[in-house]
């Protein structure tokens, strides 16, 4: 994912201009960098594997028009169609994704009775993704280390050590930042496409009848000649289209337009032109010659004198997928947090200048040992093909369902209007999940474990924290009744207090043991709600709101969109209604830290209340994620029985 800041999404005036097109052409060039450097590196073993996969075809003529023609025909209805010409119009105030695509649907049927259903979907496919991180890093890399073994057999040994090497520098090298990594991401990726594409070129240009794959005669004939190979032949060709979710989440980044452009005007020719070039070298082949080209075929488009720079090219270009992923996951954690399905993590921002640059240590380690323990296991970029895809497809099926919801729940279409097209989409997405749904026992699992556990995590979590929320909110104190009670019962010292509360109602449990312990109230006391909400950014006019309650007390709330940064002190500088200014010196912050207890009458079984509590105590402190002034901060417990 992008680490560009989103604030320059069609900001243009209607009609446009030269400054418009000129800034449009820079955001679809950057979005070329950043975007799809997944799926662009996916020639690299997605036309090879239909043919030495787990279900090896017959490498002949009328199989090669039927693979090359089920690649064409499949980005052109799952990426061009499905995702870049129909979902990337449902943007959620210029997000896309699943939990923005969630977020918007809730909106306008999250009252109803299957309002739940459409948020585990969205949820599900965002734990799905998780495994596609985890895998898409060590496949490409190691898919293009592998390119060595063309050059000089005798480095085979090397191929895995040199993978790994990259790939842990890569983790650590999050931590900085990649802003200055990401300037080069552009010109590198724009290379690599223009040279895949001419390798491509030089093989049709001496075999033009590979254009014939572009009737879906081929396809369909492929379906009929070999009917349950050619199912099985799915799982592989998928391959070609993994990262197409990737595009619709990136599009808050650059916007729908520069990345139509880039996505139709340039990456989307290029991918074909090698794809078709691909099948062109081979089909010029015959036996043991062809034989021993499909198993690399990527890298033997190109002269011998050629192949190193290629492999060094191409290491590069998946270096920059790789990263794309790492920070997209990096996204969506920070977004999944902030929509209360996982805890508070600590956030770290590596650009003043961009907030959507960020770096959380966890997910960037956990990420970097999954990926380790997969080359390490797989061992060759075949094998992990066989675990690649599942996650894809699955979250692609999960979009097609969420993209009838939004037609007719959003858009108001007529279900006779939305019935058709989704029915369509999700034949041709079922497919693709149900042929790799073959390749579980050969590493498929892998995706649907990390898939499982991340749902268990994360709706374990947004259960426990709504229990916890409602135990609390049961024996909360109403804040006028404590305000008159307490004005007489404390002593009041100089300075603010302010006291975070997760709720708008009640009184927080910092400020009743405050007053049970301290037996002191400051002159002005400030509760203080943070809320999310289901929009990307909330105007900045809208961000406060507040109430004064009497004697000194008042109730505040800040708005915060899920793609911002919950800096409460910069939120409190525009908030001058509480009594004045906030003075950050004279002012403290005090937050409450639950112990769970088990109650009698328990809300979730044994070993999800276990878990809940396992994440509840390794949760980021308030104090950081809040950004709140380390020496300003109390803490106070609390117990919750749940």
């Amino acid at each position: 994912m992008s680490d560009s800041a989103p604030a320059a999404i069609d900001r243009a005036p209607p009609g446009g201009g030269p400054a418009h097109i000129d800034s449009t052409t820079k955001m679809a060039v950057g979005a070329i960098g950043i975007v799809f450097g997944d799926i662009g590196t996916s020639p690299l073993y997605a036309f090879r594997e239909t043919f030495v996969g787990p279900n090896p075809l017959p490498i002949d003529y009328n199989h090669v028009l039927g693979v090359v023609s089920l690649i064409f025909w499949s980005m052109t209805l799952i990426v061009a169609i499905q995702y870049v010409t129909i979902l990337m119009r449902a943007d959620n105030k210029g997000q896309g994704g699943s939990l923005a695509l969630v977020a918007l649907i809730s909106r306008n049927i999250g009252t109803t009775r299957y309002g739940w259903l459409v948020v585990l979907l969205g949820v599900f496919a965002t734990s799905l993704f998780y495994g596609d991180s985890m895998i898409t890093p060590a496949i490409s890399v190691l898919s293009a280390v592998e390119g060595l073994t063309v050059v000089d057999q005798g480095l085979q040994p090397y191929v895995i050590p040199i993978a790994l090497i990259l790939l842990i520098f890569l983790f650590m090298i999050q931590r900085s930042g990649t802003a200055k990594v990401g300037a080069l991401f552009a010109p590198v990726m724009v290379v690599y496409f223009v040279v895949i594409a001419l390798l491509g070129i030089i093989q049709i240009v001496q075999h033009p009848d590979i254009f014939y794959a572009l009737n879906p005669y081929y396809a369909v004939m492929f379906f009929v000649n070999d009917g349950f190979l050619a199912f099985l032949a799915l799982g592989s060709v998928v391959l070609a289209v993994t990262g197409s979710e990737a595009l619709y989440s990136d599009m808050g980044h650059f916007g729908r337009g520069p990345m139509r452009l880039s996505w139709f005007g340039f990456v989307m020719p290029c991918l074909l032109l090698n794809y078709f070039g691909q099948g062109a070298m081979i089909v010029s082949l015959s036996g043991a010659e062809a034989a021993e080209a499909i198993q690399n075929p990527f890298f033997i488009l190109a002269p011998e004198a050629w192949r190193l720079p290629l492999v060094i090219l191409a290491t590069f270009a998946t270096f920059i997928a790789s990263q794309a992923v790492i920070s997209g996951a990096f996204s969506i954690t920070h977004q999944a947090i902030q929509l209360g399905f996982v805890p508070r993590l600590s956030v770290r921002h590596t650009s003043d200048a961009h907030s959507g640059q960020i770096y959380i240590p966890v997910v960037n380690w956990a990420l970097m040992i999954a990926v380790i323990v997969l080359v390490l296991t797989f061992q060759n970029s075949s094998n992990l093909a066989s675990a690649y895809g599942i996650a894809v497809t699955g979250a692609v099926t999960i979009d097609t369902l969420l993209m009838g919801v939004l037609f007719v729940g959003v858009w108001k279409w007529k279900w006779w209007v939305a019935a058709p097209i989704v029915l369509f989409f999700l034949i041709i997405d079922g497919a693709y999940f149900a042929a790799n749904l073959t390749k579980v026992g050969d590493g498929g699992w892998f995706p649907l474990m990390v898939g499982a556990v991340v749902f268990t995590l994360l709706t374990t979590w947004a259960r426990g924290r709504k229990v916890m929320r409602e135990r609390m909110t049961e024996v909360a104190l109403p804040i006028e009744i404590f305000a008159k009670s307490a004005k007489n019962s404390a002593t009041r010292v100089p300075g603010t207090a302010i006291f975070m509360a997760s709720s708008t109602a009640g009184v927080p449990s910092a400020l009743l043991h405050n007053i049970k312990h301290n037996k002191v109230l400051h002159e002005r006391v400030v509760i203080l709600t943070v809320t999310i909400a289901d929009i990307p950014y909330v105007d900045p006019d809208k961000r406060c709101e507040y109430s004064e309650i009497g004697d000194g007390f008042f109730r505040a709330v800040l708005h915060y969109g899920f793609m911002e940064e919950t800096d409460v002190p910069t939120g409190l500088k525009t908030m001058q209604q509480c009594g004045g200014e906030f003075d950050m010196m004279q002012t403290s912050f005090f937050l409450s830290r639950q112990t769970l207890l088990p109650s009698d009458n328990p809300a979730m079984p044994i070993w999800r209340e276990k878990i809940f509590s396992w994440m509840l105590r390794n949760a980021a402190t308030a104090m950081e994620f809040f950004r709140l002034p380390t020496n300003r901060v109390v803490e106070l417990g609390s117990q919750v029985r749940i």
